[in-house]
């Protein structure tokens, strides 16, 4: 049995290694990434998500997204290039019209079953 536990230990050495190596990357890449990166892709998403909840018919879903839109994309000036906020304030922008469109649009009335005796024409 002894030489099994160094067998065991070199496995678990092993095991542990890929994880310690996955921690190292994290870590780097959190020393990396800047706050207004992470902001700009989570905006984006947003605009993404917007327009999906949208089709789906959820309008104050894409409401809460161009809200959050229009508060956070002023707090990116200066630590962004101009051109994403130039993108980003567009991108809000067609959403923005998009919600209005479908808000503005009369829903239509479901179908009203014919009066008894009545016959259809043909």
């Amino acid at each position: 049995m002894a030489e099994q536990e160094p067998a065991s230990e070199e496995r678990l050495a092993a095991e542990q290694e890929p994880a310690h190596d996955d921690r190292l990357a994290a870590d780097q890449l959190l020393r990396q990434l800047k706050v207004s990166d992470l902001l700009v892709g989570t905006l984006a998403s947003l605009v993404q998500l917007g327009y999906g909840k949208l089709g789906e018919g959820e309008a104050e879903e894409t409401r809460l997204a161009i809200e959050a839109l229009r508060a956070l994309v002023p707090v990116l000036e200066g630590a962004v290039p101009p051109e994403a906020i130039r993108d980003l304030r567009q991108a809000t922008a067609n959403l923005q019209l998009a919600y209005a469109d479908h808000v503005r649009k009369p829903r239509e009335p479901a179908a009203e079953p014919a009066p008894d005796g009545a016959e259809e024409e043909t």
